[in-house]
């Protein structure tokens, strides 16, 4: 059996072995929070259904109205993940993303409220607070009197959360804060804020703290409402901290390890996070199909086009990858994993993209309608643009998913790990957070596909997709090695390199989570009630087999170098200096 204490599947593929107790039975939530769903949802229908009209004219006035805040409250979407004794629905990890998937059909602002609520507003608390902390906040969480929200970008600091400035410095048994956030989402709402503050010395990066800041404290304000491209519903605003006491008693986990604090609640909300995902492309699919089945072009739906069909086919395809990645994150933590850090960044940079080309495709679909704001395409496509770049842009979370592979491969390059040994630690500037974590490594070039490096436990129906995963996954191990032989410790900045290896680890996870999917489907329904998944499943392992196939072709053969000198030419004359007019 796995250790749930240090295991982690991709951080164990990438040194050569497939953990199978990790991977396999698929994950299911239980017959009890099934139930539990199902009377949510049909309440949900209920209450958010039918509601387009004011979806649009929240979307245009860019608030959501104070009834509705109460309705949300009454429904008791502000107690999810809370326990039932002070008036929540103690949802898992997978029941809490599958609803948050639904509350995403309806609407994003919506679903941002509430996720950022639950997701990180009040997160550091479920996982860090003390029982005297849960008890004094917990009710009035669970009930939405007090909204939460999660306070760590700053103007200065956004990915590179190490290089916050709000500080906070001890005053007896207070803590006086002072500082700004920015980009705040509930901001205008909350009354419970999770807050980090630098608690080290002036001239000491990461030392920081994470304190339960409440609105009621002089010195707390807040900005005026940001005017978004997307979820403009939502409350954002800047937050201000001047010179706020805060209580000894407020501090969130130890003193000066608040970014391991942000990082835990970061992972574990993401699950949240790709389930709205996942909810946006289930509802894009319907609108679609319901579209092209009714628009008639040259005499017939465009349903019957192999153009439109082939746009359907992918997001079909895409959506089932993703709610089995994002559901085997969620299953990680309700089992007991602890470390699925790169797994939860892979599940959000895939579900995040994934929609963001789902709801691209179903505006084209629909044509010039998509384009009016009297159908809802053009509002999901700015809502879930946000998605990218919130709790950590994918460009940053790539860095983050190549480089952990890349400190456990170079922890057994004797060679290299005396000069990697300190930059490979805080490879992206203090995004991610490394833990020591040294594995045996076998032979790359032997481990897969023997003892510890192949599938066994997998439905023969799945054996050749099967044998193309070991083969992908010796490919990864290698590409790790020679990467990081190649680079030495120059390797943090060779980002082409590293956002070739993250998108091999990406397509690898998805893979793996697909094929976990569909052994349980072909087990429980067998071969031909799981035809149409074994189809997906098919077609997802011949897009990750031309894409890794790419990529990892690419390691030495690239064009990198024209790519950056043609972006330094551009920078350097800011503007793009060719012009077809005559001079």
């Amino acid at each position: 059996m796995a250790d749930k204490a240090t295991t982690s599947f991709m951080r164990s593929l990438c040194m050569g072995t497939i953990e199978e107790d990790v991977l396999l039975p698929f994950p299911v939530m239980s017959d009890k929070e099934g139930e539990t769903l199902r009377a949510i949802f049909d309440s949900l229908k209920q209450f958010l259904g039918n509601r387009d009209k004011d979806y649009r004219a929240w979307d245009v006035a860019g608030e959501l109205p104070a009834s509705m805040l109460e309705e949300l409250r009454q429904f008791g979407l502000f107690g999810l993940v809370l326990p039932e004794d002070v008036g929540g629905l103690a949802l898992g990890s997978t029941a809490y993303s599958r609803t948050l998937q639904e509350l995403s059909r309806y609407d994003g602002s919506v679903a941002a409220t509430v996720g950022a609520h639950s997701s990180i507003g009040l997160r550091g608390l479920l996982l860090f607070g003390t029982a005297e902390q849960r008890a004094r906040f917990y009710p009035k969480l669970a009930s939405g009197e007090m909204i939460a929200a999660f306070c760590l970008t700053e103007p200065d600091a956004g990915s590179d959360a190490a290089g916050i400035k709000t500080t906070g410095v001890r005053d007896g048994d207070d803590w006086v804060l002072n500082g700004s956030k920015l980009w705040i989402t509930n901001g205008g709402l909350a009354s419970f804020f999770t807050v980090f503050a630098r608690t080290g010395q002036p001239d000491e990066r990461g030392k920081l703290t994470a304190f339960i800041v409440t609105r009621d404290m002089k010195g707390v304000s807040v900005g005026p409402h940001e005017d978004k491209m997307g979820l403009r519903a939502s409350s954002t605003t800047a937050v201000f901290l001047d010179g706020v006491r805060v209580p000894a008693a407020n501090v969130l986990g130890e003193v000066g390890k608040g970014f391991k604090v942000a990082m835990r609640i970061l992972n574990s909300g993401r699950s949240g996070l790709g389930g709205g995902c996942v909810g946006g492309m289930k509802q894009m699919i319907e609108l679609a199909t319901r579209q092209a089945k009714a628009r008639v072009q040259f005499g017939k739906p465009i349903s019957e086009f192999g153009l439109v069909k082939q746009k359907v086919g992918h997001m079909v395809v895409e959506t089932y990858a993703a709610e089995a990645a994002v559901a085997m994150v969620a299953g990680l933590v309700d089992q007991g994993y602890q470390d699925y850090a790169v797994e939860a960044a892979i599940s959000k940079v895939f579900a995040t993209e994934a929609l963001w080309r789902t709801t691209d495709e179903a505006l084209q679909i629909a044509g010039g309608n998509g384009y009016m704001r009297e159908y809802p395409y053009e509002r999901a496509l700015r809502d879930c643009r946000i998605f990218r770049i919130w709790e950590g842009t994918n460009d940053i979370l790539r860095l983050f998913i190549a480089l952990t592979a890349m400190n456990d491969v170079g922890a057994q390059l004797a060679d290299l790990a005396a000069g990697l040994k300190g930059v490979l630690n805080d490879p992206i500037k203090g995004f991610g957070v490394l833990s020591e974590y040294a594995r045996r490594r076998a032979s790359l070039a032997t481990n897969v596909g023997r003892e510890g490096g192949a599938f066994t436990r997998l439905s023969p129906v799945l054996r050749s997709e099967a044998e193309a995963f070991e083969e992908h996954a010796r490919d990864l191990a290698t590409a790790a090695d020679r990467i990081l032989r190649k680079h030495g410790k120059r390797i943090v900045d060779m980002q082409f390199a590293t956002r070739r290896l993250a998108d091999i680890m990406i397509d690898l996870f998805l893979m793996a989570c697909v094929l976990s999917r569909v052994d349980s489907s072909v087990r429980r329904l067998g071969e031909d009630g799981a035809a149409k998944e074994l189809e997906i499943l098919r077609v997802f392992a011949g897009q990750v087999a031309r894409r890794v196939r790419s990529n990892y072709g690419e390691i030495d053969d690239n064009d990198d170098e024209l790519i950056k000198s043609l972006a330094d030419h551009a920078f350097a004359e800011e503007r793009f200096r060719w012009d077809n007019l005559p001079t």
